[in-house]
């Protein structure tokens, strides 16, 4: 049976890295009155999924109970949201609970929408078909990338929003890199999909992005997109600028379409000239503008960033500030920059390491360093190794 209906001065709405972290910061800000509503039992360190398809890392170490993550003094609603209401301050679950509130943070994330290609939903259950957007496909994608030793493997980024995109060519990379060691990679094609008009679309990095290609031979198909999965004859249909092409696979690699969680798309705080559904947001004060009490950060946030965990950590840090400067009485003064970050894998020890702001310009932490994104292992350590160890101790704490 349901609980009783609840009132609290927070609500915070997910419990992935920007619920959980936002929370954090706002209890040492001295915020006492906080929920988080999160249906899952376990907490996912979702960027380290390309490495365990990469086979670098063990599905294991990216999963943690959703207990040990909780933010002392914040109180965890088994739940999962349903429907918002802002005009009532209010938040309706799946199991017909009523929460409200003087201030929400939605962080839901993006949903998978895995049935917007023909035939993919049925793909994912034969053997040759996985994604590493999913932990347990993760897994799977690690296995068949390993055993692969001829044929044709095909990788896929979605056109439209999608949680960071480029991590859709990681896994893609580390196998290229492993075939090679291996004294296969000639014997397979390799082909990847994108949506853009280049492989990254910032010239930076599409230039040290272009010089792994061609070292691997990878195929890169541009402006193109999945449009269907046949996964009997175990072929794609790829549409382009030329038009439809189908190709046969031994492995495909699927990156999802993205989009808002439905409940969020259905509600009044969309945009009017927002098609993906995403909340209307200030993209600087993550205040909504027409709701003062309503605070939105992350992938289902429609800020003009891209989408990526790099992201929500100066997020975090911004909203938590200004809903506390709010609660006081004061203004919201504090601004997010549009930074992003998305560490490419481009082999099974560097990474480029690609740091932009939302116009595209290059935006290194160190400024001096404006060449920190050329190809080099010590990126690599800090993605695979160092950064692990920062998030689950101290970004999920609030403390950085």
């Amino acid at each position: 049976m349901p609980e009783n209906n609840a009132h609290h001065e927070v609500l915070v709405v997910g419990g992935g890295n920007g619920g959980i972290s936002v929370a954090a910061r706002l209890r040492r800000r001295g915020v006492s009155d906080i929920a988080l509503i999160e249906p899952r039992e376990h907490h996912l360190y979702q960027p380290l999924f390309s490495h365990v398809a990469g086979g670098t890392a063990r599905a294991s170490i990216t999963v943690r109970p959703q207990r040990d993550v909780m933010p002392r003094g914040v109180e965890w609603i088994r739940g999962r949201a349903a429907s918002i209401d802002p005009d009532a301050s209010a938040v309706t679950l799946e199991d017909g609970r009523r929460i409200t509130y003087e201030h929400v943070i939605l962080s839901p994330g993006i949903q998978h929408d895995w049935s917007a290609v023909p035939g993919l939903v049925e793909a994912l259950d034969t053997p040759a078909v996985a994604s590493h957007y999913e932990h347990d496909l993760a897994a799977k994608a690690s296995l068949l990338l390993r055993d692969l030793t001829s044929g044709t493997v095909i990788f896929t980024e979605p056109s439209g929003p999608a949680s960071c995109a480029g991590a859709s060519q990681k896994p893609m990379y580390q196998a290229c890199d492993y075939w090679r060691a291996k004294g296969v990679l000639d014997a397979i094609r390799v082909i990847m999909v994108v949506p853009t008009h280049s492989i990254f679309g910032i010239p930076a990095f599409d230039r040290e992005l272009e010089r792994t290609i061609a070292k691997y031979g990878i195929e890169v198909r541009t402006d193109s997109e999945l449009a269907e999965v046949d996964a009997a004859a175990s072929e794609v249909v790829l549409i382009g600028p030329e038009g439809a092409e189908r190709i046969r696979y031994d492995v495909l690699n699927v990156v999802p379409p993205q989009s808002a969680p439905d409940w969020l798309a259905d509600s009044p705080l969309v945009g009017h000239d927002d098609p993906g559904g995403f909340v209307e947001v200030d993209t600087r004060t993550l205040r909504h503008p027409r709701y003062g009490n309503v605070w939105t950060l992350g992938d289902a946030a429609a800020t003009t960033n891209s989408k990526c965990g790099g992201a929500l950590r100066k997020q975090t840090d911004v909203l938590a500030r200004n809903l506390a400067a709010v609660r006081k009485g004061e203004e919201a003064k504090w601004q997010y920059d549009g930074y992003a970050v998305c560490p490419l894998t481009v082999s099974r020890s560097t990474v480029v390491w690609a740091e932009f702001d939302a116009e595209g310009q290059l935006a290194p932490t160190i400024p001096f360093w404006r060449s920190m994104y050329r190809e080099n292992r010590l990126a690599w350590i800090a993605d695979r190794h160092v950064l692990p160890w920062v998030y689950w101790n101290l970004i999920l704490k609030g403390l950085v």
